[in-house]
């Protein structure tokens, strides 16, 4: 844990553009999809973090590689000879993993180490029950809070031999692969994780009856990922699609590798843009799609609830370390000093930007409510719960709802924040901070999950 880290205190109206890293969400997605392909892929813009790290670590021991040709730039040899039974080759048995060599585990498992990323334990349930092995999950003490068990149950109803969690939802599990999985139909509970959905689409390619799956109950948070999730199948040459508003089908058949260009993190860019609601003046992030599926583009209408001026425009330039994607621009939110409203937000969406409008609601001249995300009690921490004990602590006024938050604002005081081992809430503790002199963030270096350079990206903005 690192030393608390004092959150530097806006002097003045901000001008400040901001260059972010890949999206988190489709690096995880196209790390995946590359490993699971029948040829190599070439991926620029990927994040180069703690999660993407964890997740290359562990398809390595699935037999794929990565060579790093930049700090942003990876050359994916795929694992395809050893994953599924459709496109095995003769000397599958006999192949060996080049890179990521299997952590040892109990019983002669291999190790997968999760860390505390979500997308590492549960992408790879289904790519485990692919393999050939035994292998055991397992990861950082807080992700034992973490729930799977849904997406464990529809692969053994597709033909998965899973080794359950002794407590019944999460870490540690074990998957004994075959080499092959039968695919079919399944029912998935969704209510805690789009990502349990996402796991079993990615994988479906691979499958010898592919996948049509449909939710029971009807119930389904952050939709915007399972529509990355489809994109980026097609992508990679699957045929994929949604046969209804609750239900999904993926053929059989083969992916193909890729040239891919990664989006900017989009929804790391949340607590930047904010701090122009917060100290006034404007901040800009170049690269910004035009169209996308990342939650994080919900930060348009969100922050123009919150009273902020939002424009886009195509970008005329070519983006930092090389070519924009196709219909990048740069988005700029501006407003003044202190002018923040409060909300009634459904955030149902795009929940990982719930800590920073919590933020802003807690620096508001108005009551707020953000509603639709109960989910996030099983995030990296109990996100609802963690919100509102800093909040409160903080001198402000939050309570808990059963699918959300109520925030009254009030002159905030300077504390240590927590951050519980979040990344979320460290963006949180960061733009109260702003405003709020004395604010310490404790453990900043959690940040390393999804954006290594947070601080000094932060502070260069805070000095612009």
């Amino acid at each position: 844990m690192s030393a608390p880290w004092p959150a530097p205190r806006a002097r003045g109206p901000l001008s400040a553009t901001v260059s972010l890293p890949g999206s988190k969400s489709l690096t995880a997605r196209y790390l995946v999809l590359a490993a699971l392909a029948e040829g190599p892929s070439r991926l620029t813009g990927v994040l180069d973090a703690r999660d993407s790290r964890l997740m290359e670590r562990a398809l390595g021991v699935f037999g794929a590689r990565f060579n790093h040709t930049a700090p942003d730039a990876v050359e994916v040899v795929p694992a395809a000879r050893r994953l599924g039974a459709q496109h095995r080759s003769p000397d599958a048995a006999a192949a060996v993993p080049a890179a990521g060599a299997p952590r040892a585990a109990a019983g002669g498992a291999s190790g997968i180490d999760v860390g505390l990323a979500g997308t590492v334990m549960r992408f790879l349930a289904p790519v485990a029950a692919l393999a050939e092995g035994r292998f055991t999950f397992d990861g950082d003490r807080a992700a034992a809070a973490r729930p799977i068990r849904p997406l464990l149950a529809a692969l053994g109803g597709l033909g998965a031999d899973v080794g359950w969690p002794p407590e019944g939802e999460s870490l540690p599990f074990t998957i004994t692969g075959r080499g092959r999985l039968r695919g079919g139909r399944a029912r998935l509970d969704t209510r805690a994780s789009s990502q349990f959905l996402s796991a079993l689409l990615l994988a479906a390619p691979r499958f010898e009856d592919g996948l049509r799956v449909e939710l029971s109950p009807p119930s389904l948070p952050s939709r915007p990922h399972v529509d990355m999730t489809i994109r980026a199948l097609n992508e990679f040459g699957a045929r994929a699609r949604a046969t209804g508003e609750w239900s999904w089908e993926v053929a059989p058949g083969g992916l193909a590798g890729r040239h891919l260009a990664v989006e900017p993190d989009l929804s790391n860019a949340a607590a930047f843009l904010a701090a122009a609601l917060v100290a006034g003046g404007e901040v800009r992030v170049p690269g910004w799609p035009g169209r996308t599926d990342q939650p994080g583009d919900r930060l348009r209408d969100h922050l123009r609830a919150f009273g902020a001026a939002v424009d886009w425009r195509p970008l005329g330039e070519a983006a930092p370390g090389g070519p924009a994607p196709a219909g990048a621009g740069v988005l700029t939110v501006s407003a003044e000093a202190g002018r923040i409203g409060g909300v009634d937000l459904d955030l149902g969406a795009a929940g990982e930007l719930t800590p920073v409008l919590a933020a802003l609601a807690a620096l508001a001249s108005a009551p707020s409510r953000l509603r639709g995300i109960g989910h996030l009690r099983g995030h990296e921490t109990d996100r609802l719960a963690a919100l509102t004990a800093e909040i409160n602590r903080l001198g402000g006024d939050a309570r808990e709802l059963p699918d959300g938050l109520e925030i009254r604002p009030r002159p905030l005081r300077g504390a240590l924040v927590r951050t519980y081992g979040d990344h979320r809430l460290a963006a949180f503790g960061a733009l109260i901070g702003l405003a709020t002199p004395g604010v310490e963030v404790e453990d900043v270096a959690v940040t390393a999950k999804t954006l290594p350079a947070f601080t000094g990206l932060w502070q260069a903005m805070v000095a612009a």
